[in-house]
């Protein structure tokens, strides 16, 4: 029985398989006990094999006390022999055979395989050759017979993760028997060598194995009108596919789509798990009909809804995808992008079409060529089933994970003494591993570096381009000597100089970055920080080291110990070139599988910050804590864009592991919390911790999202009562709209628990934290009650696409959530109960389906009482008593006509969640009251309500939202009478959907035409109602002309000012909506700067009299400009403008540091450091908002880094830990600060100045400048940048006030060990920053022109103001007039002799030389 498996699993494996070149190495065992069955052995070895000089190799090596190689089969004699010795056998074919001068072809990539026909137990050890013949790559099958030790399967096939051991145990042996079994498995041991040489590539890359029958298999099926007579061929062409699959929930998986105009899921991956109800579903397939037919609508339909977790796709698991089109005609749509998405989500596409497909379409589609299959009709399709099947099992998925050439890689060499007479080899060993990569500026790049003592960079990443220049380079490399070595300063060095952006790096673009380090000798210095900082910018190390070299160390370095390869010498590197090959080629291609799968999760993006009690009491539980944050985690959709994660630990204070903006990805965040360590301490203050969540971590600069509406969730696990006061930090987080959960164990006070949580729903209770797990997973029974009476009749798409978008999201195919529409006015109607659909296409057609039930009056109580009734029933599908959560949504417009009380009070004691959305009609209290209940689980808080909490924010819902100060400001010029009730029913409407309030949203209206004026300030209302009650009271004000320069000026100095109400410098979102219909008589590029600089987002609406142009000028961005034809079709843009006033945000900050570091510093520059470094923390640089450069001076500056030097808060923060102080005097500050202004707040040094980003400058000066501060202090301020000057004791403060902002931004300590005191009241100010600088003024920048040297000639027209022109130029003589553009010509003799000649004040641009002087030029 056991033989005969074998035969049909090679027969099996063997089906539609072309052969592949090998190299195959037949290790006979030729010991005395094998000499009756030595003649057998021989056939099985010769009869069968067909070699090719071009493909196969063959070598045969005979052993029992020694091996010995037989050259050819026909002269073969028996060995005899003993005793045998198998592991001396396997180690001599290692060395000897497969080898490059024996005839293998292992390092062109020719898979290596050997058969070992073995008859006893081996007399010396197997271990180690047979590692290192695994390491070497080598595919090994072991045959044995009963005398066989069953310990060879130690070293049998595979070395990557494959647990299959092939061993024949033949019974008697005798002559006849043997030969009699080998020739039967021959047949199948032929076929098993050729399908593995096939896959071996893809066995020694992958991460999965692809030889588990585990397969999600997607059919697409052109289902539209021309298909109609080849459908029934296709439906009988699946089944006899889906029959040879092998079908289960952790097996094969397979979907049915059909489509044609738009496309249909007949059943999803997870729906069936047995092949014969997925058989009887096939043979059930109607023919769905329609046109046109919409291939690439129906690909992207695939990509985004069948490929997913919810609809049972293993993609994430490495699980094959395999989509198969059967296609009858030419798309209608494009299918290009659609198709490229599939093959960059790694999804293999096998097209097969008919002889009224396009070909070439299908190409296109199809994952390669290759899988392009065609059939004259579909009735041909079972001739092509064979050819289908091989592409499935094959599966093509080696060219799924096809490296795209493109690493950077970065040789770092030890020169000390010691490595002098090893370096030829370095050298070559070196320029071996260059000719094999793919060099080129958009392929592979290189650097060498060579360390001892320092390090030297002999090129750079981008220094050369092609592998001809690298390997010259490389040859005529020299070695560098010296000593000690100090490998870690070494790898400090290439971190910072050689793994950077100027030095050609490209890991901001997602490049793979690799060290490659040789190394032959221990570390003077420590290896470990920079080491673990390396691996922190997701650089991997290689680590080659010698005898001499340290192997702990290295391990540190690499930080695993599969990347730390080791010689004897230096000279025997090329026994592991092989061995460092495959590590590069391997990590090549993960690093491109993982960075091309787009997973589609179905949640809306939330902030999650995770609070965990880490005092003495908790010590127990916390590893249970940890673990269930681990799978909440994996379960968020995690992303930049996407969902955020933050952990804090905390007891007697609090302690940030990672912040919201640290980590964008999922894997990153759980191997972090897999390594937190309990922090322990006494005793356990909640309330501060609290506090330190709500003024550390909900916050911009560690990355929340909550002032762009984003939902902020904070969850506690708490396992004891606060020693401290809770209640204010509660208030103060529900304030801030953080929805607070809190999990407690029965050591937790509830009562407390309840009070930070401020909401019963969100208190869940375990009895110990090992219970936790119990809290997690969660199904749910969702209910849609939809007020269908007359009131909401125009409004009823809205919310049945609504319905559709929230059941979009719901996991309803897997069995997890169950759904239920009910329409009701009068008397309830239900459209269809919880049992009544399985799957969530059958729910969204029918809701896509439903009709307004109309009627009237609006009965909500009774509604909710038939709800409770007849809905929440065992019978209708509810699973309430099996504890699944129940949830109604309630969409209501208008008050009811009966009382919802009772109903609503037996809704929440059934343990009902209710969320009730209303319009402006409904009543507010009546909602109250029906909404929210008790029972509710951590899965409904924070995945439901979250998704919830996203749409709702775009409906035209009442919703809380972020907080922001909208002014609008209308055009009521004498051109703007007619439609003015249009203008002002607009703006009513958009403050109907805006949440109004003190602390929440605050208007303003200001009309204008030759001057403006402000209806009222962003202070005078509180309520919605006051507001729109005085907007519709509004009237046109008249007047010409139209001065829209004027009054963006207007509402700039009056109304977003702090005694006008506004917020700015609390940092809400300013936003000014204009409407303009007419072009602006003054001018509005000066007033539109200045609104841009101060942060305010300008959102512009004009129509078909504005200026284009000038309305682009105003707006914040471009696409910030909208246009109607006329203003009474300001609706159409109403959406448009919703969506732009979500995504306003604040662009950040340029911040300098200039740090005194002359002599008298050098004690306090520690200080100094930690202190940008704690100012650095608070940053958001990580996102682009804020940008950092640190300058150092004493009698000149030295630039640290410039402001787009660094894009990453972690690259920053080692720069600064690194800094060493400069030392020098005298201390000249007014240099550096001209310094400053000339060579870092400018474009190309990162500088955003001219995109109206703050420019912030923090000086830390320690003594009075040598020169003087005035000229450059001024320029700094004209320049609109905001100085923060902190001095010492030592300081001059009359000095300090000068070169500061105002008379605040100036702040001083004793000496700089105690900056931490100042710290806050700076930090606070730099969050409020919004610059109140004056804009330039052509005057004021000619000035500076002239400053700096340069030449103005002015020439004007009669239109020109000629005293504003010389002005300008600064010289009348250097002023000219034409009468028009045209006349041009008449000047230009004259301005040819004024640049011939030219008498110009320059002032030199080096910042320590500040004298003048006058030179003449001639041209």
């Amino acid at each position: 029985w056991y033989f005969s498996q074998w035969f049909i699993f090679f027969v099996f494996l063997s089906f539609s398989v072309e052969a592949a070149e090998k190299d195959i190495v037949f290790l006979l065992d030729g010991s005395d006990s094998t000499r009756n069955g030595f003649p057998a052995m021989r056939d099985f070895v010769e009869n069968r094999l067909s070699v090719d000089d071009n493909k196969d190799r063959v070598s045969v090596v005979q052993y029992s006390r020694d091996p010995a190689v037989q050259f050819y089969l026909n002269r073969y004699t028996n060995k005899s022999g003993r005793p045998l010795n198998t592991g001396a056998a396997l180690q001599y074919v290692k060395d000897n055979v497969f080898t490059a001068s024996a005839g293998s072809r292992r390092l062109e990539g020719v898979p290596q395989v050997l058969i070992l026909l073995s008859g006893g137990r081996s007399s010396d050890s197997v271990d180690a050759p047979a590692s290192a013949l695994k390491q070497l790559g080598v595919l090994t099958f072991t045959i044995g017979t009963k005398r066989s030790d069953m310990k060879y399967k130690a070293f049998s096939i595979f070395v990557f993760k494959m647990r299959w051991w092939y061993s024949f145990i033949l019974f008697r042996i005798g002559k006849g028997h043997a030969r009699c079994c080998l020739k039967i498995i021959h047949y199948s041991m032929i076929s098993i060598l050729v399908l593995f040489a096939k896959l071996f590539y893809f066995m020694s890359s992958c991460h999965f194995s692809v030889y588990t029958a585990k397969k999600d298999v997607v059919f697409l099926l052109d289902g539209s009108d021309s298909t109609r007579n080849g459908f029934p061929a296709m439906r009988n062409f699946i089944e006899k596919v889906v029959e040879e699959l092998n079908v289960g929930e952790n097996k094969d998986r397979v979907s049915v789509v059909q489509y044609s105009k738009d496309a249909e899921v007949h059943f999803y991956l997870n729906t069936y798990t047995k092949t014969k109800d997925i058989v009887d579903l096939v043979r059930g397939l109607r023919h769905r009909g329609g046109r046109p037919l919409n291939t690439g609508a129906a690909l992207q339909f695939v990509s985004d809804t069948v490929f997913t977790n919810p609809a049972g796709s293993r993609r994430r698991q490495g699980v094959p995808q395999i989509l198969i089109l059967l296609n009858g005609g030419r798309s209608f749509d494009i299918v290009d992008t659609s198709a490229s998405v599939l093959r960059q989500q790694g999804i293999i596409v096998i097209g097969i079409g008919t002889r009224s497909s396009d070909s070439g379409e299908l190409q296109k589609i199809s994952y390669d060529p290759n899988y392009t299959l065609s059939v004259s009709e579909f009735t041909d399709l079972p001739s092509v089933q064979e050819k289908l099947y091989s592409l499935i099992s094959t599966g093509g998925n080696c060219k799924i994970l096809q490296p795209k050439g493109k690493d950077d890689i970065v040789f770092l060499l030890d020169g000390s003494d010691s490595t002098r007479n090893g370096f030829p080899a370095m050298r070559d060993f070196v320029e071996n591993v260059v000719e094999k990569l793919n060099v080129g500026e958009s392929k592979d790049r290189v650097s060498v570096v060579q360390y001892s003592r320092d390090s030297e960079v002999n090129f750079y990443l981008n220094t050369y381009t092609t592998k001809e220049d690298i390997v010259d380079s490389v040859k005529g490399l020299r070695h560098k000597g010296g000593r000690p070595l100090n490998t870690g300063a070494a790898l400090q060095y290439v971190r910072d100089n050689v793994f950077t952006n100027p030095a050609g790096s490209r890991h901001l673009q997602g490049v793979p970055q690799i060290l490659i380090l040789l190394n032959g000798g221990r570390s003077f210095d420590n290896v470990d920080t920079p080491a673990s900082v390396l691996k922190q910018q997701g650089i991997i190390v290689i680590g080659i080291g010698t005898r001499s070299s340290d192997s702990g160390e290295l391990r540190k370095i690499t930080q695993d110990p599969n990347y730390t390869l080791s010689v004897s010498e230096f000279t025997d590197l090329p026994s592991v070139q092989e061995q460092l090959s495959s590590i590069l080629v391997l990590f090549a291609k993960l690093f491109y599988f993982m960075s091309s799968c787009h997973f589609s999760v179905y949640t809306a993006k939330k902030d999650v910050v995770f609070l965990l009690d880490g005092s003495d009491s908790t010590r127990n539980g916390f590893p249970a804590m940890r673990n269930f944050i681990e799978k909440v985690v994996e379960e968020l959709n995690v992303g930049e864009n996407k969902d955020r994660v933050s952990v804090v630990q905390y007891s007697k204070d609090a302690e940030v592991h990672f912040y919201l903006n640290t980590y964008t990805k999922t894997k990153d965040i759980v191997d972090l919390v897999r390594g937190l360590r309990h922090r322990g301490g006494r005793p356990l203050n909640t309330g501060a911790a609290l506090q330190f969540v709500s003024d550390t971590v909900f916050t911009n600069p560690a990355g929340s999202r909550r002032r762009q509406g984003v939902p902020q969730i904070l969850i506690l696990l708490n396992g004891g009562k606060s020693f401290d006061n809770v209640g204010t930090p509660a208030s103060v987080l529900r304030q801030q709209g953080i929805i607070v959960i809190g999990i407690g164990t029965r050591s937790s006070d509830s009562g407390e628990l309840r009070k930070i949580t401020q909401d019963p729903n969100y208190t869940l209770s375990v009895s110990e934290f090992t219970d936790l797990p119990s809290v997690q997973e969660q199904l749910s029974d969702v209910v849609f009650l939809l007020d269908g009476s007359d009131g909401t009749r125009t409004g009823f798409p809205a919310m049945q696409d609504f319905v559709q978008r929230v059941v979009e999201r719901l996991s309803v195919d897997d069995n997890k959530d169950r759904v239920s529409v009910v329409q009701y006015s009068r008397d309830p109607a239900v459209q269809f109960y919880l049992n009544r659909y399985a799957n969530k296409s059958e729910i969204l057609d029918t809701i896509r389906g439903l009709r307004h039930k109309g009627g009237r009056p609006l009965n909500t109580g009774a509604a909710l009482q038939y709800l409770r009734d007849n809905v929440f029933t065992p019978s209708a599908g509810s699973r309430r008593l099996e504890g699944v959560q129940q949830v109604l949504i309630l969409l209501n417009g208008e008050g009811s006509s009966d009382s919802v009380d009772a109903a609503a009070s037996a809704l929440k004691q059934l343990g009902v969640l209710t969320f009730a959305i209303g319009t402006r009609s409904s009543d507010s209290r009546e909602l109250q009251k029906i909404s929210h209940n008790a029972n509710s689980t951590l899965y409904v808080i924070l995945v439901l309500f979250a998704k919830l909490f996203y749409f709702l924010s775009s409906c035209l819902y009442l919703v809380e939202a972020a907080e922001k100060d909208i002014v609008f400001l209308l055009d009521g010029s004498n051109s703007t009478r007619n439609v003015f009730p249009a203008m002002r029913d607009f703006v009513e409407k958009v403050v109907e959907k805006l949440n109004v309030g003190e602390n929440k949203d605050r208007v303003s209206v200001v009309q204008y035409s030759e001057d403006a004026e402000a209806h009222f300030y962003l202070k005078t209302y509180i309520t919605r109602k006051d507001i729109v009650d005085s907007i519709r009271g509004l009237r046109h004000r008249g007047g010409s002309p139209l001065n829209t320069g004027s009054a963006l000026q207007y509402v700039r100095d009056n109304v977003f000012t702090n005694s006008s109400g506004s917020r700015h410098r609390q940092g809400v979102p300013q936003i000014l909506i204009l409407l303009k219909g007419g072009r602006s008589f003054d001018n509005v590029d000066t007033p539109a700067f200045a609104l841009k600089q101060q942060g305010i987002f300008v959102i512009g609406i004009g129509t078909n009299s504005s200026d284009s142009g000038e309305l682009q000028t105003i707006s914040y961005e471009p696409n910030c400009t909208l246009l109607v034809s006329e203003f009474t079709n300001l609706q159409s843009v109403q959406d448009q403008l919703s969506s732009l006033m979500m995504v306003t945000k604040p662009k950040g900050r340029d911040v300098v540091f200039l740090l005194d570091g002359s002599n008298g510093t050098r004690t306090g520059f520690p200080a100094m450091q930690d202190f940008v470094q704690r100012v650095v923390e608070r940053l958001s640089v990580d996102d682009n908002k804020d940008r950092v450069s640190v300058v150092q001076y004493s009698r000149d500056p030295a630039v640290q880094f410039y402001l787009n030097t660094y894009a990453t808060k972690v690259e920053i923060l080692d720069i600064v830990r690194g800094l060493r102080h400069k030392g020098g005097r005298p201390l000249n500050t007014g240099a550096a600060l001209q310094y400053l202004r000339d060579n870092v707040f400018t474009a190309s040094a990162g500088s955003r100045r001219l995109e109206g980003v703050p420019q912030v400058l923090i000086l830390l000066s320690g003594g009075r400048s040598s020169d003087s501060v005035d000229e450059s202090a001024a320029a700094l301020k004209q320049l609109g940048v905001l100085t923060f000057a902190i001095g010492t004791r030592s300081s001059d403060s009359r000095e300090l006030q000068k070169i500061s902002h105002n008379g605040d931004s100036a702040l001083s300590v004793s000496d700089f060990t105690d900056l931490q005191r100042i710290q806050q009241q700076l930090q606070s100010s730099l969050e409020a920053v919004v610059i109140d600088v004056t804009p330039e003024s052509p005057t004021v920048l000619a000035s500076v022109l002239k400053q700096q040297g340069i030449i103005v000639i002015g020439i004007g027209t009669r239109s020109s103001d000629s005293g504003e022109l010389r002005k300008i130029t600064q010289d009348p003589n250097y002023t000219l007039s034409v009468s028009e553009f045209t006349d041009l010509p008449s000047v230009q003799e004259q301005l040819s002799s004024l640049m011939s000649t030219a008498l110009v004040r320059a002032t030199p641009m080096t910042p320590t030389v500040t004298g003048k002087k006058e030179t003449e030029f001639t041209f």
